[in-house]
């Protein structure tokens, strides 16, 4: 069950938790003996981290913590994030940022001292991401604590979205960890480590009238008139606010909100009634909560954004550290509420709080709702009020607190449940801002799926199969590359070898919606279909060939058909290729990852061609390549296509027809195969093919495949041979006039 720490603890034990927690901050990555703060306190001098700043101080004995210093005096302490929180990123391992906070919590310096990630080491220039590591100084965690975290506006950079999650996040949760524990800004750590002595009590009863449910703090109320709003905006000091306050007489309701905990059972009971309180039994899951909440007046707290962006955009609960942006598959509208002397009441509904925020019950929250005012054809100015809530005291019953030697392995615990929750937290919260994509891409799946199934039907018609395929593979450029930028890469399989290696962790990939979907959907086809199924309709830049040397046979540039010997025996480059890169990325995966700037995905569909000179020039040469040789890369050069090839065997079926004529006389297929994919003798190299299905389209072709052709003119023959012998119609069979 939930609990927390009496607010009252004694000072002693207060001291404890102090102890407690910074003997305890290195359990959620790293244990004390292995902190790296001061392997890079060597690489970053002190000036260079904090302007001003000559020194650095011992590091504390009890935490990972060193004293940045000027003239003998500390002017900021320094850390390293990831001594304190998950800092995994998208490739499977920490990304250590070095961060000093000043004695009012506040960030007054931070590098990007060592990372994995592909996108950055390889592909986003440096100058960016010192750009967005710089702008989080002077960042108020005070702040931060009092907002949950909202406080900032986040600074996104084009393909590297993970990346610069995973950095935020870490920098708020660790420089929050570090100036609790050290009492910056006047943070203090909180009360919860000591040991629990309350929990949520299950036999308390709740009144069954709204008044009495007000009046004993179950129920909470936010009031507010016309005239509080407007001087709340006039108070921000913007003469455009000013000048556009509500008309209505300054007494009339603006908004009266009210709240309760309803996943107490009593609670829920006495405001839902016992049939709406045991469908809430079941619409929550272990471990989750639920308010209701309802209001009156002129301003809405759901509005209409969460309508066409399914967020609840006006009303954010926020407690310590945490908070919770509700969704619409966290809301459930009532009709009403049973509670005898309820007031009437224009909107009420309840409410989700998942299990892995870290919400606590038994602790004070608040809803913060916004209020916003247009001042503009697209511009608004807005304020905030708060909603605070407590459950009272007679929700709650007292436990016995741990024994003060138990109490460092129960904080650990909680440490470790509360960091991993924060991090499924964050992967969660990508996928949910990437609901759409998610969407389209499935969609693009389930198409591609039903053209493999169904390929006889899909290539019938030469002409619309050839239209489709354009169309599909324009749609996996613009869409899956240069838009998503889920083009993947055989550094995604170092790094899930690496992470095989040192500590598998599904988080880790799930950082990368796209990627982690198209991986799955690689690894189904491969059973099925082989590698062609991503090669040929799912690589971006195995598209932005096949496009570009469509449009050059439009021009009429000449097509090379290399002579089969030659062509055969460049094939095993890109198994080399690949090959190199696996053994260099075990001796270094970093190593690894710059060698593999082979692959031109990410200048050429990650970057989108903004890339210093080299990169670009590389790139479209390997595309001008393409123009003479149809996907001259894929064939011959590609790690990626080798990696996927190497399984391609493994499949289960053949879904490609041949006829025993095939290769022995007939050579069309072969002859006219994009990737020369078909053997002279007739015989399809599934590590070569890519799925474009073009000789099915072949196979059933009435003006090219030689056994189509004889199957018809057999069927004709038959077919004349009937008319002579009797079919009414024909000539000789018509009776004289």
């Amino acid at each position: 069950m939930l609990r927390h720490s009496d607010g009252d603890t004694a000072h002693p034990m207060l001291a404890l938790a102090r102890v407690v927690l910074l003997g305890v901050l290195l359990s959620t990555s790293s244990a004390a003996a292995e902190t790296i703060l001061p392997h890079f306190l060597s690489e970053v001098p002190a000036g260079d981290l904090v302007p001003g700043a000559d020194a650095y101080g011992a590091v504390l004995p009890d935490a990972p913590v060193a004293p940045v210093t000027k003239a003998g005096e500390t002017i900021a302490w320094a850390f390293v994030t990831s001594d304190f929180v998950s800092t995994t990123g998208y490739s499977g391992k920490p990304i250590h940022t070095l961060v000093a906070v000043d004695k009012d919590a506040r960030v007054a310096g931070l590098k990007l001292v060592k990372h994995s990630e592909p996108i950055v080491l390889i592909g986003i220039p440096e100058a960016k991401m010192a750009a967005v590591v710089a702008g989080y100084v002077g960042l108020d965690l005070v702040a931060e604590a009092k907002s949950g975290g909202t406080a900032h506006e986040l600074d996104i950079i084009s393909g590297a979205t993970v990346t610069v999650m995973v950095i935020d996040d870490s920098i708020v949760r660790a420089g929050l960890k570090v100036a609790r524990a050290l009492g910056l800004g006047g943070l203090t750590p909180n009360a919860a480590p000591v040991g629990p002595t309350f929990e949520l009590n299950p036999d308390a009863n709740a009144a069954a009238d709204w008044t009495t449910l007000e009046g004993d703090g179950t129920l909470r109320r936010l009031s507010l008139d016309v005239g509080q709003v407007n001087a709340a905006f006039a108070a921000l000091g913007d003469e455009r606010a000013i000048a556009r306050a509500l008309t209505e007489p300054p007494g009339t309701t603006f908004i009266e909100m009210q709240t309760a905990l309803v996943s107490h059972a009593s609670i829920g009971r006495a405001i839902l009634g016992d049939g709406e309180a045991a469908n809430l039994t079941t619409w929550l899951q272990p471990g989750e909560h639920a308010l209701v909440v309802v209001g009156r007046g002129i301003y809405s707290y759901k509005g209409s954004g969460y309508v066409r962006g399914g967020i609840f955009d006006r009303i954010v609960l926020i407690q310590d550290d945490v908070s919770v942006r509700f969704r619409d598959k966290m809301h459930k509208r009532l009709g009403s509420v049973v509670a005898d002397g309820t007031p009437e009441f224009t909107e009420t509904d309840l409410f989700k709080i998942p299990a892995d925020v870290g919400f606590d019950p038994t602790k004070p929250f608040r809803l913060q709702l916004l209020v916003h005012r247009e001042v503009g054809p697209i511009e608004k100015v807005f304020t905030t009020f708060d909603l605070g809530y407590q459950l009272p005291q007679g929700y709650l019953r007292a436990v016995a607190a741990p024994p003060v030697s138990e109490a460092a392995g129960a904080v650990a615990d909680v440490t470790d449940q509360a960091e991993s929750a924060a991090h499924q937290a964050l992967w969660k919260r990508i996928w949910a801002d990437k609901q759409v994509e998610i969407a389209i891409t499935v969609a693009m799946l389930a198409v591609l799926t039903l053209v493999f199934f169904f390929q006889s039907i899909a290539t019938r018609n030469a002409r619309a199969f050839f239209w489709f395929r354009m169309g599909f593979l324009t749609f996996t450029l613009f869409f899956l590359g240069w838009y998503a930028n889920a083009q993947l890469s055989v550094v995604n399989l170092m790094a899930l070898f690496g992470a095989l290696v040192s500590g598998f962790s599904w988080q880790a990939f799930l950082l990368d919606p796209l990627t982690f979907i198209l991986w799955f959907s690689i690894a189904v086809a491969l059973l099925f279909w082989g590698r062609g199924a991503y090669c040929g309709w799912l690589c971006p830049f195995g598209a932005l060939q096949e496009i570009t040397n469509r449009i050059a046979r439009g021009l009429r540039v000449p097509q090379w058909t290399l002579p089969w010997g030659l062509h055969e025996r460049l094939w095993p480059i890109k198994y080399m290729i690949f090959l190199g890169l696996f053994g260099v990325s075990l001796m270094s995966i970093e190593q690894a990852e710059r060698f593999a700037e082979v692959e031109p995905f990410k200048t050429a569909i990650v970057l989108k061609f903004v890339r210093t000179w080299p990169f670009v020039a590389y790139a479209l040469a390997l595309l001008a390549a393409g123009l003479f040789v149809e996907r001259f890369y894929c064939r011959y050069l590609c790690p990626l296509g080798a990696a996927l090839a190497i399984p391609a065997r493994m499949r289960m079926f053949d879904w490609l027809k041949r006829y025993k004529e095939c290769g022995n006389p007939c050579q069309s297929c072969a002859n006219q195969c994009p990737v020369q994919a078909i053997h002279p003798t007739g015989e399809i190299n599934p590590n070569e093919c890519v799925n474009c299905l073009h000789c099915q389209v072949l196979y059933q072709s009435k003006t090219i495949c030689p056994v189509v052709i004889k199957k018809m003119k057999r069927r004709e023959t038959v077919a004349a041979s009937r008319d002579v012998s009797g079919h009414p119609n024909h000539p000789n069979t018509q009776p004289a006039e």
